[in-house]
């Protein structure tokens, strides 16, 4: 079974593959002060609940966009499957050609994403809509190019920013207000928080799709699009294990030839 690893700012989202299968998925909190250690105490109970054990996992594949933690999950997979984990980043076998002005500067995650809506809702163009901790467009051309996008605060980031900076409006839980116009403090935070964010994505959608020159599709994923998605029209599909079947993917596609030594499991 191959262990994948989107390592976040704010959650870390696993996943186990049998095969093309995915066998289980889940989110843990980001916490940059925890050790492989404790990490690992929280993802063996997981596995247990699922009757996966550590002998089952023969590889690994980790795409992480918080440095201080691509150590950390390294030597977690090394020390509790005894695997080596492909990391994806520079120098990493994607078949995406990517536009961008300093292609070092994209996020792994980004173009995880990208490999993973061309397979699994292409052919492009495509516009893929990460919302989580920031909320992030990227843009692939009919050619199958990744172009660039662009970044937004996430939802969460800035509904803190907003409760942290009016001493008068405090935190309220993100559902559908009844209306747009609020008739109460939290009905108008609710508003302008989730239905200014699907204004939002509206918005930059179609300013994509005129400079694609075309219709294109468009993949949701990330913590709050399903929210997002009860809200508009504006996704085609939304998907929220896209990077973990892009991690599969990508994992295959650098895996070593037949007969050629693996860096998996190290028994």
């Amino acid at each position: 079974m191959l262990l994948t690893l989107d390592i976040g700012n704010t959650n870390v989202t696993i996943g186990v593959f049998d095969g093309d299968a995915t066998r289980a998925t889940w989110r843990v909190a980001t916490d940059q002060e925890r050790l492989a250690d404790e990490y690992a105490v929280s993802l063996l109970g997981l596995l247990r609940a699922e009757d996966i054990e550590t002998s089952d996992i023969t590889a690994a594949v980790m795409a992480c966009v918080v440095p201080e933690l691509s150590t950390v999950f390294e030597q977690l997979c090394k020390r509790y499957f005894k695997v080596e984990p492909l990391v994806i980043g520079t120098g990493t076998k994607t078949g995406v050609r990517i536009l961008y002005d300093n292609p070092r500067e994209v996020g792994a995650d980004r173009i995880v994403d990208v490999v993973a809506a061309m397979h699994e809702y292409g052919p492009p163009p495509l516009i893929i809509v990460d919302v989580g901790t920031a909320t992030v467009f990227d843009a692939v051309s009919a050619e199958g190019d990744y172009l660039g996008g662009a970044i937004a605060p996430g939802i969460g980031i800035a509904s803190e920013a907003l409760f942290s900076r009016a001493a008068k409006l405090y935190r309220v839980e993100l559902e559908r207000p009844k209306t747009a116009i609020g008739k109460n403090t939290v009905a108008a935070i609710q508003s302008g928080t989730l239905l200014g964010y699907v204004g939002l994505i509206e918005g930059m959608v179609a300013r994509f799709k005129a400079e694609l020159g075309g219709e294109a599709r468009v993949v949701g994923t990330g913590g709050w699009a399903a929210l997002i998605g009860k809200e508009t029209t504006v996704f085609d599909a939304i998907d929220a294990d896209l990077t973990l079947k892009g991690l599969r993917l990508l994992h295959e596609m650098n895996a070593p030839p037949s007969g050629a030594p693996a860096a998996g499991r190290r028994d």
